[in-house]
């Protein structure tokens, strides 16, 4: 990775800010971006006292307008984009009746429609150099969780697009990488949407037992250095994929009785 130019959208904190620092180390130059312009900031403070070459760049990945123009910031300030990992990401908490439909059109805003407008805005240039994508799923993707419906189309959709895309970039030397993590420890669930659309302000599961944020950085790492297609962390997130394939009926009960358990669960 040494002088590849990396972006990372959402990489203010959690899993994107880990990665700026994994692929960092590596020696890329990393572009973060992210809403919160203090946020943002501070991340980028964070990389320069570990010596890494790093933009930040103010950017709503919902926007095709303001996406379009942090690629064209990237391309200015170093000339090339050899990776795009798309990271920005919102959960939602809520049963599905009560949900404001708002909420997940914000959701699948963000997940699914930031992915294909980074996809887009970037692939011209990642064909130059033959580059690569990471887009950052959930195993939530393979399997639909109740009180996270949205998440979960979101997810389902971004899986979807990404192996399309995959399939059509085969002789571009474009490489396409699906990394599915299980629950880590981070702040999606406390940035999470609830029903009326605010914040839910708290995580409702108990992080320390959780894979951290660093860990699942090195082994998306390592999977795009290997080339693999795609990534389903944790042996909870591996039985859930097999599970939900070969007895998904069963599952159902499963992972009802599983979310049930969550602090202040709707699910009763």
């Amino acid at each position: 990775m040494k002088n590849k130019v990396v972006i990372i959208t959402g990489a203010s904190s959690g899993i994107g800010k880990a990665l700026a620092f994994e692929f960092g180390n590596q020696g890329a130059k990393i572009v973060i971006t992210g809403r919160n312009k203090e946020n943002l900031q501070i991340a980028a403070e964070e990389l320069i006292k570990a010596k890494i070459d790093v933009t930040a760049i103010i950017c709503d990945s919902s926007s095709d307008e303001q996406t379009k123009a942090m690629i064209n910031k990237t391309i200015e300030t170093y000339g090339q984009i050899d990776l795009l990992i798309n990271n920005a990401g919102i959960s939602m908490r809520s049963m599905f009746e009560t949900v404001n439909l708002n909420v997940l059109k914000q959701v699948m805003d963000i997940n699914f429609w930031g992915t294909v407008y980074a996809c887009h805005a970037a692939l011209p240039y990642l064909k130059q150099t033959k580059g690569g994508i990471i887009g950052i799923s959930s195993i939530a993707g393979y399997r639909g969780l109740p009180v996270r419906t949205g998440y979960s189309a979101s997810k389902f959709a971004m899986n979807g697009f990404l192996e399309a895309l995959r399939t059509e970039l085969l002789d571009t030397g474009v490489h396409v990488l699906t990394a599915c993590p299980g629950f880590t420890a981070s702040n999606i669930r406390s940035a999470s949407l609830v029903g009326d659309g605010s914040i839910a302000g708290n995580s409702m599961r108990e992080e320390g037992k959780m894979m951290s944020a660093e860990e699942v950085a090195n082994e998306i790492r390592k999977a795009y250095e290997a080339r693999k297609k795609t990534l389903v962390l944790t042996f909870q997130g591996k039985l859930t994929v097999f599970l939900n394939k070969w007895m998904n009926g069963w599952l159902d009960r499963i992972v009802y009785n599983t979310l049930k358990k969550e602090k202040d669960s709707p699910l009763t």
